[in-house]
């Protein structure tokens, strides 16, 4: 018992076999709504201090991104999202802002920033910012007037006198809640002669948004970039918006006997996904949705949001029935893949995202950013065209991370090339996966002219760059702007979704819509060759289908046709693919009915009786196991990642 306590991927197994591999295939039916700017795009994260400097200080700028906007353009990128552009000491990386409303003069001024939104405007793209409301840096000005009891900022921050005074003077802290970052989340003002709340470094003061006059000014904020014409937000660290307010102590998680100030042995339902903070992104939905009504441009503004939690409280973003939610809560279930999970736990996770996303909502699916190892680290590069597949060609919308698409691997960091500080409680080294984009095989990767550069540069740069990558016959690049010009396709944007286990290491995907192309999508998570009869394990497909797109270490080239009709006396016909290859193959329109069966539109199959060999688990159950499958998945992550 003791193992499977202190293995958590064991259990993840454990889990998984108890569930049965054979459940029935997700709910996810043919869209028939409009489609809205947002569902179609795919955004991209750029980290702004990594991805261009214009300057030569070694550090990326607003002018540098404004300087790269064609390569969007030509790739077919048309949303971009910047991480933290705003004034900040920088004390955890532009995430602790004195000034919500300016530009940090690292990447720029409040012009720069003007000039690349006309030029992001004249190319018909779509920019969202990093929205961090969760708290501010001490050095705001909310905080220095909050110190000084100055009105109406005195409650603007969770105050609380101490718990206890002992007789040698020391104070205790109000309770026992745990930075994240390690240490108590309580630090003592000596002025105000109080405690205040910190889930991050005691630099980053939580806002209490149990004050009225705190959200009304973070509206405010927001308005400020709407009107210069941002297109949206992604909310940083959503979760931990609100408390208990009445301080309740947390606990031990049932596993631990004592917790030791380990973040990680801590139930953190006091300070995490607190009831009252879908309160608050419901009224910034409400607030998104009037500015837009009122604005002469009336398109969507939308906001998404990062908060790693269980799937339960991660739907609620989603709305409750009775307020509108935000547009895209993250959906992190590709960012838990590695080596060991095979596809069986991937059609797990593709499918209880869909059985419980509500009625009439839309997925998105993310594969890196700027908080975890890079891709290529987490799952091979050998991976990367199978999980750009799953990222694009599932329903929903697609977020990548700067550098994936070429299969940029992690940055080699010297202890004293460290600047990422701050993380000692979910134990990543984040720094490794910030490094400058490659943009060809000039010094620096063509990033900087300045020798030493903010992060460090990988030194595969020399070869492993977007100009070799434009240039090769075949290419991580070339496969990722493949797949954005399959997303245009009504059936990718529209068609219905069925997941099949081919093997144990071998999954595929449809998307199919009446009198359209149809879709096939087969990746091999394993590592030995595949051999598979395509006519026998996906119903209803043609004679014939094409290669799409193929990743780099496919067999099988683009527009090659491929029977589906196995025969004994013509074994080539098998559909054979290398380890962590994966195809994407397509029908003409004339192969599909005009009106398609019932089994071919719909992923709900036309019997709900189990087959005999399968345990049917209602939605209600997945939401139950799931919610502890996926904070099991999270503190594995965290924890031996």
């Amino acid at each position: 018992m003791l193992a499977i306590k202190n293995n958590y991927k064991n259990l993840i197994y454990i889990l998984i076999v108890l569930l049965n591999i054979n459940y029935i295939n997700c709910k996810w039916k043919i869209w028939d709504k409009d489609l809205d700017w947002w569902q179609t795009t795919v955004i991209y994260q750029i980290y702004p201090v990594s991805f261009q400097d214009s300057d030569g200080d070694g550090k990326g700028d607003l002018e540098g991104i404004k300087s790269r906007l064609d390569y969007f353009t030509e790739t077919g990128v048309k949303t971009v999202w910047l991480s933290p552009i705003y004034k900040s000491p920088q004390i955890d990386n532009g995430y602790d802002i004195s000034n919500f409303t300016d530009i940090d003069p690292m990447f720029g001024t409040l012009d720069d920033f003007k000039s690349l939104m006309k030029a992001i405007k004249e190319r018909d793209m779509y920019i969202l910012l990093d929205f961090v409301p969760n708290h501010t840096s001490d050095e705001h000005e909310w905080f220095q007037k909050s110190v000084k009891r100055i009105e109406p900022y005195t409650d603007y921050y969770i105050w609380r006198d101490p718990k206890q005074v002992f007789p040698n003077g020391t104070n205790a802290p109000p309770c026992n809640w745990i930075s994240l970052f390690g240490g108590p989340a309580w630090t003592y003002n000596e002025q105000r002669q109080q405690f205040y709340y910190h889930k991050f470094t005691p630099q980053q003061p939580d806002l209490n948004y149990y004050n009225n006059k705190v959200r009304e000014d973070m509206k405010k904020v927001l308005k400020f970039w709407l009107d210069l014409g941002v297109d949206g937000f992604r909310v940083d660290a959503v979760k931990e918006l609100t408390e208990d307010p009445e301080l309740h102590d947390e606990l031990c998680l049932p596993q631990y006997t004592t917790c030791d100030n380990d973040y990680l042995k801590m139930n953190h339902n006091y300070t995490g996904d607190w009831p009252d903070t879908y309160g608050v992104i419901y009224q910034w939905r409400e607030f998104l949705d009037a500015y837009a009504m009122s604005s002469p441009n009336k398109h969507t503004r939308i906001m998404l949001t990062e908060s790693y939690s269980s799937l339960y409280n991660v739907m609620l973003y989603y709305g409750n029935g009775t307020n509108e939610g935000i547009q895209l809560p993250f959906n992190f279930h590709l960012m838990y893949g590695n080596i060991e999970l095979n596809s069986t736990v991937y059609k797990y996770l593709i499918d209880i995202w869909y059985d419980n996303m509500p009625e009439g909502k839309w997925a998105d699916w993310v594969t890196g950013n700027h908080d975890f190892p890079r891709l290529a680290n987490r799952v091979g590069s050998e991976l990367l065209d199978g999980f750009a597949m799953l990222s694009m060609l599932l329903p929903g919308t697609s977020i990548s991370y700067q550098g994936d698409e070429l299969g940029q691997t992690n940055s080699m960091i010297r202890k004293d090339q460290k600047r990422d500080s701050h993380n000692a409680n979910v134990r990543i080294q984040r720094d490794a996966g910030r490094g400058p984009f490659p943009w060809n095989d000039t010094p620096n990767g063509g990033f900087s002219t300045n020798k030493f550069t903010w992060g460090v540069v990988n030194p595969s740069y020399w070869e492993m760059n977007l100009e070799a990558q434009k240039k090769a016959e075949k290419s991580h690049y070339k496969v990722y702007k493949q797949l954005i010009d399959l997303r245009k396709k009504p059936t990718i944007q529209r068609g219905d979704l069925n997941v099949y286990l081919v093997s144990t290491w071998v999954l595929a995907f449809t998307r199919r819509l009446p009198r359209n192309e149809s879709y096939v999508i087969i990746v091999n998570f394993g590592s030995e060759i595949e051999e598979i009869l395509l006519g026998k394990t996906i119903p209803n497909l043609p004679d014939k289908l094409s290669v799409a797109v193929s990743s780099i270490n496919s067999d099988y080239k683009d527009g090659e046709i491929l029977d589906t009709k196995f025969s004994i006396h013509n074994p080539s016909k098998l559909l054979i693919l290398r380890p962590k290859a994966s195809v994407v193959l397509t029908t003409d329109t004339t192969v599909v009915p005009t009106t398609a069966p019932e089994n071919i539109t719909s992923t709900t199959p036309t019997s709900t009786t189990p087959k005999s060999n399968s345990v049917h688990v209602t939605s209600d159950n997945y939401l139950t196991w799931f919610t502890l499958i996926n904070t099991i998945i999270v503190n594995y992550f965290r924890k031996y990642f």
